[in-house]
């Protein structure tokens, strides 16, 4: 799924400075501290200065990280020139793992960093020995292949840093492309840019260069990006014009434009090409064929609502309306919208869906994603109700790790194709792993349905490409009854376990049917369906190791929308994950499980009576991590 970075590989040798400085690295690299006694206090802290001369031709200098350190300042001088400003948690007691710079852009060209790390009081006549200052190195290959027991196999992460929120998705040519926010000096936010894949297939994915790098405006936040088929913005016929928040000491909205199907993009000139009076993020944006111009969604963060902006070429944007004000859930920020039209199952019926994230305040603590359904004039987004005029809160997933989401512009064949961030901001820099932090989620389908409260709901299930990667089944059960005695059913033992668990359950006389997942090693995720209370539940409090954050144990339930005590389940289990569907889409709940040891058996029973299993299949997913 991910490409190794590739060129020779070069060696270290230790050599010697004048005792002013302090030589601490080898022939790659020459570190020079400046004193240990030369460390300043700035803005409440101490500050060292170090300075590291990339002495050795290579494509990457790999940078110590310890996570528990503090960001360090990191200016690249080329040649002498400030070439950019980084940050890195730069390891002081010891090295977690290594971060690579690229190298490659500054070929034949003196490249020089400039350090400044805090220091403690305690430590600052010790900063010379800092961990980090022997482990510099000068590389031309990189290995990217999978280190991790947690790293998903089915699932998009990034090769290596930090990633949240999906950006900028647009479909072209028979290609997904798929941008997010990364960091790629560590594992924690920070150094916001825009990171790219794309895939023909939405299951493998290739890895491409950074696209947009954070410049004078600040950090290049979430955005999204349109094809512009009729040079409405005279960049040319299809050039992918992406929209995004420049985060300095402002929000504000630039533009950049690629000329290339979305490899590489340049900076508007123009830029900022919208400016709002307070905090304002996350332009979505689409071409509305009925108004003749642009429609853009931004989310005005902290007044709790969405923005509705329209233009005639992406430049100049006119204010029309606000949405979301004491509507919804209102307990955090509002983030990341996506708006969009969609016809009700079974009718010729048109709505449109405003999805709205926002942290804290979702539904079973910190992140999630609310979504209203209504209509839209062009200019102004009026929500529906129920019978007594009030606007109902709808959540699109009943987990706690699905976040961020929005959906491809252009998708094929009118779909509406949604991925979300598979992580939750209560914790998500605290998860067990290094290398990489944090995943997407399934490639998803969203479509309305009406239920029987007359109420519009939408539903997800996942991308028909997912299909693809079915292997030959290794259980298929017919028609069993299930009662207080578990029926035992090995999962694959091939790729850690990683499956599609497909089940028919029938409650009979409304007993409680309940899936576990578990281990060898005790861990186990519980999940029940109650017909009484029409809700399925996944507890994943004794799931695995839980241990980094309070807030992660939890038990998170969905309405399941059925009315007969018969449901029918799509479950998808990847090495850090749970993906739980309603068949029909009627609803999803996603969430992280971090097990000791894969899940090796599904245990199904049924409390308060006898149930019964129409059908249990099993299938192996079929990828190979690269």
């Amino acid at each position: 799924m991910n490409k190794v970075l590739k060129a020779g590989v070069l060696t270290l040798a230790m050599t010697l400075l004048p005792l002013q400085f302090q030589m601490m690295a080898g022939d790659d690299v020459v570190v020079k501290h400046l004193g240990k006694d030369n460390v300043i206090f700035r803005d409440g802290n101490y500050v060292s200065n170090c300075i590291v001369h990339v002495t050795k031709p290579g494509n990457f200098l790999l940078m110590p990280v310890q996570e528990k350190s503090d960001d360090a300042k990191v200016d690249v001088l080329v040649n002498g020139k400030l070439d950019r400003t980084i940050y890195v948690r730069l390891a002081k007691n010891n090295v977690d793992y290594m971060m690579p710079l690229d190298l490659r852009p500054y070929e034949g060209k003196d490249v020089v960093l400039n350090i400044e790390m805090n220091q403690s009081r305690s430590s600052m006549r010790d900063s010379a020995d800092d961990a980090c200052w022997q482990q510099f190195a000068v590389v031309d290959e990189l290995d990217t292949k999978n280190v991790e027991k947690y790293r998903p196999l089915f699932h998009h992460t990034p090769v290596y840093g930090w990633m949240n929120d999906p950006n900028g998705m647009f479909y072209k040519d028979g290609r997904w492309h798929l941008y997010y926010q990364w960091n790629p000096y560590g594992s924690k936010w920070q150094n916001m840019t825009w990171g790219h894949s794309s895939s023909t297939d939405l299951v493998n994915w290739e890895t491409h260069p950074v696209a947009i790098e954070p410049n004078g405006l600040g950090s290049v936040f979430s955005g999204s990006c349109a094809i512009d088929h009729n040079n409405t913005a005279g960049f040319g016929k299809d050039a992918v014009i992406a929209m995004y928040t420049s985060a300095g000491l402002n929000q504000i909205q630039s533009m950049a434009v690629s000329t290339d199907n979305g490899e590489t993009f340049e900076i508007y000139p123009g830029n900022p090409v919208l400016v709002t009076d307070t905090e304002a993020r996350d332009p979505n944006m689409f071409y509305n064929p009925e108004t003749g111009k642009w429609t853009l969604t931004l989310a005005h963060a902290l007044n709790h609502e969405m923005l509705i902006f329209s233009s005639p070429d992406m430049k100049n944007w006119t204010l029309e309306s606000a949405f979301g004000k004491g509507l919804g859930a209102q307990k955090g920020v509002w983030e990341c919208p996506d708006l969009f039209e969609l016809t009700v199952d079974g009718t010729g019926e048109k709505k449109w869906m405003l999805i709205c994230n926002l942290n804290p305040g979702g539904l079973f603590g910190g992140s999630g994603t609310q979504y209203f359904i209504g209509d839209f004039d062009g200019k102004t987004f009026t929500p529906d109700t129920d019978a007594d005029g009030n606007v109902i809160t709808k959540w699109l997933d009943f987990g706690k790790d699905n976040y961020a989401g929005v959906s491809w512009s252009d998708a094929p064949d009118n779909r509406r194709t949604y991925i979300g961030w598979m992580s939750n901001w209560q914790y998500a820099a605290e998860v067990p792993t290094k290398q990489f932090r944090s995943a997407n989620t399934l490639p998803r389908e969203i479509s309305l349905f009406r239920h029987t409260d007359g109420q519009i709901y939408a539903s997800t299930l996942p991308s028909p490409e997912i299909l693809s990667i079915r292997g030959k089944a290794t259980q298929d059960l017919k028609g069993f009854n299930i009662g207080s005695k578990p029926r035992m059913i090995p999962l694959p033992k091939a790729n850690d376990g990683v499956c599609e668990i497909v089940i028919d359950m029938d409650s009979r006389n409304n007993c409680d049917i309940v899936l576990e997942l578990f281990n060898s090693k005790g861990d186990r995720t519980t999940m029940t369906y109650d017909p009484a209370r029409h809700t399925f539940e996944v507890d994943r409090r004794h799931s695995g190791d839980t241990s980094f954050s309070v807030d992660f144990p939890a038990v998170t339930s969905a309405p399941t929308f059925e009315h007969d005590g018969k449901l029918s389940l799509r479950i998808f289990i990847d090495r850090s994950s749970i993906e739980v569907f309603d068949k029909t889409g009627k609803f999803a709940i996603t969430t992280l499980v971090f097990p000791e040891e894969p899940y090796s058996t599904l245990a199904v029973s049924a409390t308060k009576g006898t149930g019964r299993i129409g059908s249990l299949t099993v299938y192996p997913m079929n990828v190979e991590y690269k």
